[in-house]
This record gives structure tokens, C-alpha cells and sequence, in this order.
């Protein structure tokens, strides 16, 4: 119960500081895209401070943080991942759903900072609509950051990886950078509890600029699923042990 207690204290001033930083920021956000992403950095450096302090909860991110212009295709589990990213990769902007353009503080930085809204019914001119908007940002040097299975999924939770990733990556010829991630075992889709223990991302080594699709895609989901399959067993082996 005490956990609960604490993770509802820690969910409370996440979302208090969103809207207190959010709107005193804003004006230096809309003066420049790079105020926008130094008011996301310090967002995320107090919330991923406060998981600590307030739910035990640790933040541990391996391999090589990509600060060149490439894409970054990470395994998506709960919103912690995406505080991860935004904090460590030096100026992020994320294929996100279309309903969060809308969302009060959340959605005016996504758009400021590049984000591209994707309509997930759409289809095709989704994919062609991403495109348009991340070569269009990519004007503007930063990472660009999508989760190749399109949605957030459990830890084990299987699904396709969408062809979105390859048809960016033709589009950018830039590198592509997998990602694997635990976070989902301790800050699930759902529910109020935040676990403590350390919750790890990890960068893997980037496939280069030019791979066919099919080729690209079959990589992105071996390399990111062996290393989510891994980070998974740590973390199940933390929680058990206590």
C-alpha cells in the first residue's frame, strides 16, 4: 500500500509540474525551437528525479546516445520510455498518435518541436502525411523517433513492426538506431503503481542509411526484441528477488 501511496503522490506532481512548467515556459518555447527543447529536457530531469525519490525508481540507459541526425526506432511500453528519450536524445521529435496534437501543454511542445501527428486509421496517407512532416523537420538537425509497432505494448506483447519506420528511413537516408527497453515492468500502460528498481533503455548500434525494407524491418525486430526479451529477464529478476 505504501507503494501505491507513493506513486500516486509522484503521478499528482508529474502531471501539477506538466501544467506549472508547461505554461511558465511556454512563451520561451514559442520564442525558439531550441527553448522548447531545453524546457522538455528540464521537465524530464525533475520528473525522472522525482521517480526516484518518491517511488525508488532508477532510470539506467545503455549503449551510445545517438546525437547525430539519424532515426531512432524504440520499443514502446509506457510513457516512461518516452520521458527517457526526450531527456537523453538532444533534440527529439516523435511520430506520436494524432489525438495528442490536442492534449493542453503536451501537444503544443510536441508541435513545436517538430513532433508528427499520424492518424492511425488512415492508412497509406498516414505514412505519406509522416513523411511530408519529418523530412520537413529534418530541415532543422535533431532525432527523429518512432515506435516501429505503431502503440504501446505490454512486456511479451507481440505485434507486427509497421512498415511507417522503412518508408522514413528511404525518405531521411539516415541511419537507424533500434532501441530495447524494460520500462513497462515497472510504469505499466495502465494502473497507478510505479515499481521501484531500475528501469533500463537500451541504444543499440545503428543499421545503415539504405537497407531495403524488408530487410530493414527484419533487423529492427531482432534486435530490438532479443534486447527487450533480455532487459525484460533483469528486470522480472529484480522484482522477484525482494
Amino acid at each position: 500500500m505504501m507503494q501505491y501511496a507513493r506513486s500516486l503522490v509522484f503521478i499528482v506532481f508529474m502531471y501539477a509540474l506538466m501544467l506549472a512548467m508547461g505554461v511558465a515556459l511556454a512563451p520561451m518555447a514559442a520564442w525558439s525551437r531550441q527553448g522548447a527543447w531545453w524546457a522538455l529536457h528540464r521537465y524530464t530531469d525533475i520528473v525522472l528525479w522525482a521517480a526516484r525519490r518518491l517511488c525508488g525508481l532508477r532510470v539506467e540507459v545503455r549503449g551510445r546516445v545517438p546525437t547525430e541526425d539519424v532515426i531512432v526506432a524504440s520499443k514502446h511500453q509506457s510513457f516512461m520510455d518516452i520521458l527517457i528519450l526526450t531527456n537523453v536524445l538532444p533534440r527529439p521529435r516523435f511520430v506520436m498518435k494524432r489525438s495528442l496534437r490536442w492534449t493542453p501543454i503536451l501537444g503544443f511542445y510536441a508541435m513545436r518541436v517538430g513532433c508528427a501527428p499520424v492518424d492511425r486509421e488512415a492508412g497509406a496517407r498516414a505514412v505519406r502525411d509522416m513523411v511530408a512532416r519529418m523530412r520537413a523537420a529534418a530541415a532543422d538537425s535533431g532525432q527523429t523517433v518512432i515506435f516501429p509497432q505503431g502503440t504501446r505494448l505490454a512486456p511479451g506483447a507481440k505485434a507486427p513492426y509497421k512498415p511507417g519506420v522503412a518508408a522514413l528511413a528511404m525518405a531521411l537516408r539516415q541511419p537507424v538506431v533500434p532501441a530495447s527497453t524494460n520500462c513497462g515492468l515497472f510504469w505499466p500502460r495502465r494502473g497507478l503503481l510505479r515499481r521501484a528498481g531500475v528501469a533500463t533503455l537500451e541504444f543499440h548500434d545503428p543499421l545503415p542509411a539504405g537497407l531495403p525494407k524488408r530487410e530493414l524491418l527484419a533487423r529492427l525486430e531482432e534486435v530490438i526484441e532479443a534486447g527487450s526479451a533480455r532487459l525484460e529477464a533483469e528486470a522480472r529478476a529484480q522484482l522477484e528477488g525482494r
